[in-house]
């Protein structure tokens, strides 16, 4: 097999630009053979949709919706799509590290290679775990300050859609073209026009611009929601733990997301235009490029993790019979990691010669924003501390993640010693450190939260059986997978590789590919969960039973019906949400129809019209960016005339009658 690609060559045409059937990867049998299990899984959709008419219910009820309900569960699915894309990247780099020992080449070639541990970053990144915790805030937040919707629902509906276009934009580079070759960062001069020439680089900017247009957004959104929605006699530290961290979440959204859009636009800049931001010559340098990529780097990875602070802490007071320990710090806590977030970046490049004045400051900063989690930690255990722990599937995430999560965190601090750094910094301990508090925080966290609040959305538990199957094959799985890469990283070895010389190592890389296996397991644990619970729902709804607290959320009933709503939800103070956890409430009464935005296209559509600009600019296809790029102005303005009383409209036939007799 040869391990070097063969680049097509640079051909330009009026019509498809530089697309030519050689950048078809017919060649790749890995890529053709994806290519047919996807045809053959979307064909089969296809007609199962067809045959049940599923197409209207479809567009009417879920891609129209601008209910933050549905939208919320639709960023879960993607999240869970993408999780399966993501994962077999990594899969694949573990099977070829296993094989390629001792200058064995494996079966994955340096260009493919290098195009999968891009992908892979990238697509569990910006593209599961920020989905999921976008998803997550969605669903649940308004619920729990007493809000019937967001601020803003069809900008929500949109930036769920925009999302979805970034995610397609990744994923058409499957099967036509090429993905980077660069890392998830895509440092320069490695991402310039000079070392990356194909139009992989162009998919990473595109799909990363698109999907970056609808999280700002979001972020916007749910801010406005807090500050402006919430239920009457609710002050903001009376504010449910989550909604703390939903909101400070977003606030380092809307900070740090415009600093991304403008390095990616930069470097844009560099790659269309000739433009010498990021070059060493013609007055550029290389090392701004990476100092803006970590000033938003750096507070993304606690965009990703505050939720999940959120998640464990309803959790943790709901499993143990207690409100949470130490409310004020915790909110305080989150409130000084967001701040500190922001004077950390500068560890992530202590090894590029800042001198020892700046690293011993970066280093001062980084030891202490684990201050501020730690008293998390601790709060969370003074919460459990002589409470009524109930070890159900959820609370098997938390201290799953209390123990992997202070591992990493560990690990995070001994990276915080410049001198250590430099031995470190590009071996596979820095890859086990990351997925320690990543997979370990946000995953954990994920899996919790979907079996903590599946009874609210859908009205029946998932399996206890299948839930905890599922738990311990993740979290053995993670051990095995990663444990290894701390040793190997001690030993040297370097990541990024795709084989290295010391068959000494291979042992570590063969433990490393079977706790992947486990997680494969404990992926596909998840999946049979979901359908045997669907499939026995009866026999697991949970009713509204007061005691569980999953189906409170300020009294709405579980799931919440899409237009009725409680309307005397009054709060007394902080422990008002606690109290109906604890004492319960009528579920016959309190409950009146409200007016609903209706579904809109429009949505759906700018995106759809953003994925073909951005494929368009991809492969330097000018007319059909230009056509794309006016119809996406001329669909946006044509939403602002749908107002008033087109706009909205009482639902469902109870509140059609509703306001039939208002009128007369």
């Amino acid at each position: 097999m040869s391990t070097e690609q063969i680049q097509p060559a640079e051909t330009f045409s009026p019509i498809f630009g530089r697309l030519t059937l050689d950048w078809i990867p017919y060649h790749e049998p890995i890529l053709i053979g994806t290519f047919a299990g996807i045809a053959f899984g979307g064909l089969v959709v296809l007609v199962l949709m067809t045959y049940f008419r599923l197409w209207m219910p479809l567009w009417k009820n879920w891609v129209t919706s601008v209910d933050h309900k549905k939208i919320g569960i639709m960023y879960m699915v993607l999240g869970f799509i993408m999780l399966i894309r993501g994962f077999a990247d990594a899969l694949m780099m573990r099977a070829q590290q296993a094989m390629a020992a001792g200058g064995a080449e494996g079966y994955l070639p340096p260009h493919h290679f290098d195009q999968v541990f891009t992908a892979h970053g990238v697509i569990m990144i910006f593209f599961v775990a920020m989905v999921f915790v976008t998803g997550i805030m969605n669903y649940v937040m308004p619920l729990q300050i007493g809000a019937r919707d967001v601020a803003f629902p069809f900008l929500n509906n949109f930036s769920f859609w925009m999302t979805v276009a970034g995610a397609l934009l990744v994923n058409v580079s499957l099967f036509i073209g090429e993905f980077g070759r660069v890392g998830w960062l895509a440092f320069p001069p490695l991402s310039g026009p000079s070392f990356s020439t194909g139009p992989g680089m162009d998919y990473y900017l595109w799909s990363l611009q698109i999907a970056g247009v609808g999280t700002t957004l979001s972020g916007i959104n749910l801010i406005a929601t807090i500050l402006k929605m919430r239920a009457p006699g609710m002050k903001l530290m009376d504010m449910p733990i989550f909604a703390w961290t939903t909101l400070i979440t977003n606030v380092l959204i809307v900070v740090a997301f415009p600093v991304l859009t403008a390095t990616l636009a930069l470097l844009t800049l560099d790659r269309y235009l000739g433009f010498h931001f990021f070059t060493n010559d013609f007055g550029g340098n290389a090392m701004m490029y990476i100092n803006l990529i970590w000033i938003w780097g750096h507070p993304e990875v606690y965009i990703l993790i505050i939720p999940c602070f959120g998640v464990f802490s309803e959790i943790v007071s709901t499993f143990s019979g207690k409100p949470i320990f130490g409310y004020k710090t915790m909110v305080w806590a989150t409130a000084c990691i967001m701040i500190l977030s922001f004077v950390v970046w500068l560890h992530h490049f202590f090894t590029m010669g800042s001198g020892a004045n700046v690293n011993t400051f970066f280093g001062i900063t980084t030891m202490i924003i684990a201050v501020p989690t730690g008293v998390k930690i601790f709060n969370w255990l003074f919460t459990m501390y002589k409470g009524k722990v109930r070890l159900e599937v959820p609370m098997l995430w938390t201290i799953g993640f209390l123990i992997t999560f202070t591992i990493g965190g560990m690990t995070g601090v001994l990276l915080a010693v410049p001198p250590v750094d430099f031995q470190l910094h590009n071996t596979l301990f820095l890859i086990a450190h990351f997925h320690n508090v990543i997979i370990g925080g946000v995953v954990f966290a994920v899996y919790a939260a979907v079996t903590y609040w599946w009874p609210k959305a859908f009205g029946f538990r998932l399996s206890e059986k299948w839930g905890r199957r599922s738990f311990w094959f993740w979290f053995t799985g993670f051990y095995f997978a990663f444990m290894p890469l701390y040793a190997l990283g001690l030993m040297g070895a370097t990541r990024r590789v795709n084989m290295y010389p010391d068959a000494g190592w291979q042992p570590y890389f063969i433990v490393a590919a079977f706790g992947a296996f486990l997680i494969l397991l404990g992926i596909v644990s998840t999946f049979i969960n979901f359908y045997v619970s669907i499939m026995n729902r009866k026999a697991l709804a949970c009713g509204n039973d007061p005691w569980d607290a999953r189906t409170l959320e300020w009294a709405t009933q579980s799931p919440p019906a899409p237009y009725n709503f409680p309307q005397d939800i009054t709060v007394r103070g902080r422990e008002e949400f606690w109290r109906m956890k604890q004492e319960g409430f009528s579920w016959s009464t309190n409950y009146a129809p409200i007016h609903m935005p209706k579904g809109t296209a429009t949505g759906v559509l700018l995106a759809a019209g953003a994925l073909v600009f951005g494929f368009a600019m991809v492969w330097y296809i000018w007319w059909l960016a230009l056509l794309s790029f006016l119809g996406m102005l001329v669909i946006g303005i044509g939403h602002t005339f749908n107002y008033n009383r087109d706009y909205y409209i009482p639902v469902d036939e109870v509140a059609a009658t509703e306001a039939k007799g208002a009128m007369a």
